[in-house]
């Protein structure tokens, strides 16, 4: 068995071989991979069963169990989207700007793969499926390391999308699967061979992660989510969205974590959201002023920074907009953020102000992911600034490079003014 540098040094190969690859080689991959998971679906759910058996027994929350289970209708998404994924354009090789900097000299800059990149992700299979799909769509090796409690169903699934690569001629170790926490720490030492590390988990796993590591560090942190439903929202309207936002799936980084309500619209709103959370039996929290209207536990400090990843709901009542937003920026992760009314000035204002990778208006928190997007799917969502922000699809996983194409010039023609900068902008792709 290979030891964690060897498994670096083999992605470093096969990122090289995926690089110089065709698109239709690696779209040819991906269908493979379809193929050979629904061909392979019995073994793969065997090994899933005795996942959730297990995590059963070591009483694992219920909503995180509903995401380790790996059945016929995740098999059905995840296949649906390599089919997708397969016909979306190539993420490599485009010219995203070019230039004629002197006669005869043009200047390319294209879009090219990020090398080998580690991704600690969830105990979530179906991510496993769809972070190394859009790593292979996008000309990358990846290094995937899921939860301990999916460690069979990801071995199996691994073992598909390797298989399918390798029977259209690519290299199977583009993915490789990393077991315990041991190769974490061994992959955080790999600077040389290993590009970029994206991390998924809370915000303290992440900052932990970037203190150990001189690779560089793309967090997917904690999605710390709020529905604002403003004095000028429809209360029917914002009923729904709020629903939505918290209960459609509570185990995932998009769904509500904190309802806030302006003060004027609160005793008319608070009522009608209290039996549709009951419905769901969400569990709800409050402040003082939503305890004065609605019958709900008290809220702490603590409550408007957590991520509950459960049936709860922590709710605060806010005096007007601007209140909302510094609460947002306050307590937020960066994440996906709403705001409900029928202001179209309030809403820009809060569209603007809001520091977070999505801001929606009249619209579920839920829509924030890379397939509702129309990016294939995604490797996460990244809540930070740089490189990428927000979902992240092949775009995100890509970086450039400048291509010169010359026929002789000289720095010292330049100089002398033998020859003249043009710095023509071109409306063509590099021919090489």
């Amino acid at each position: 068995m290979k030891d964690l540098h060897q498994m670096a040094a083999a992605s470093r190969k096969a990122a090289w071989a995926l690089a110089a690859s065709d698109i239709q080689q690696r779209n040819a991959a991906l269908l493979a991979m379809a193929r050979v998971l629904n061909a392979s679906k019995e073994t793969i759910f065997a090994a899933n069963v005795q996942d959730v058996e297990e995590a059963t027994a070591a009483n694992l929350a219920a909503p995180l169990l509903s995401r380790l289970k790996f059945r016929e209708e995740k098999l059905a998404a995840v296949t649906a989207g390599l089919e997708a994924l397969a016909k979306l354009d190539d993420p490599i090789g485009k010219t995203t700007y070019a230039c004629e900097l002197t006669e005869g000299l043009q200047l390319y800059r294209i879009a090219c793969p990020i090398g080998v990149i580690g991704v600690i992700f969830e105990s979530r299979p179906d991510a496993l499926v769809q972070i190394a799909s859009l790593a292979l769509k996008s000309g990358n090796a990846v290094l995937l390391k899921g939860g301990r409690e999916a460690l069979r169903t990801n071995a199996a699934l691994c073992e598909c999308l390797r298989q399918a690569a390798e029977e259209v001629g690519m290299p199977a170790d583009f993915a490789q699967l990393l077991t315990t926490r041991e190769d974490v720490a061994a992959m955080l030492k790999e600077d040389e061979l290993i590009d970029l590390i994206i991390p998924r988990g809370s915000n303290e796993f992440v900052r932990y992660i970037m203190d150990n590591s001189r690779i560089p560090v793309l967090g997917h942190a904690d999605g710390i989510c709020h529905v604002y439903v403003d004095k000028a929202a429809d209360p029917d309207m914002a009923v729904s969205i709020a629903v939505d936002s918290k209960a459609q799936n509570v185990a995932v980084c998009n769904a509500m974590e904190t309802l806030l309500v302006h003060e004027d619209i609160a005793g008319e709103f608070l009522p009608r959201l209290l039996p549709a959370m009951q419905q769901k039996n969400v569990r709800l929290l409050g402040d003082e002023a939503v305890q004065a209207i609605i019958p709900v536990e008290a809220a702490t400090e603590a409550d408007w920074a957590t991520e509950y990843l459960d049936y709860v709901l922590s709710i605060h009542v806010v005096k007007d907009l601007d209140a909302a937003i510094e609460h947002i920026n306050h307590y937020g992760s960066g994440h996906t953020d709403c705001i409900v009314t029928s202001d179209e000035a309030a809403a820009k204002a809060f569209m603007i102000r809001v520091d977070s990778a999505g801001v929606y208006h009249n619209v579920s928190t839920r829509f924030a992911d890379g397939f509702v997007y129309g990016f294939g799917a995604e490797v996460g969502i990244a809540t930070g600034k740089i490189h990428a922000r927000g979902p992240m699809g092949l775009e995100g996983l890509t970086t450039y490079k400048y291509k010169l194409l010359g026929s002789g010039q000289l720095m010292a023609e330049m100089k002398s003014g033998e020859r003249q900068y043009t710095h023509r902008l071109l409306d063509e792709e590099c021919p090489l």
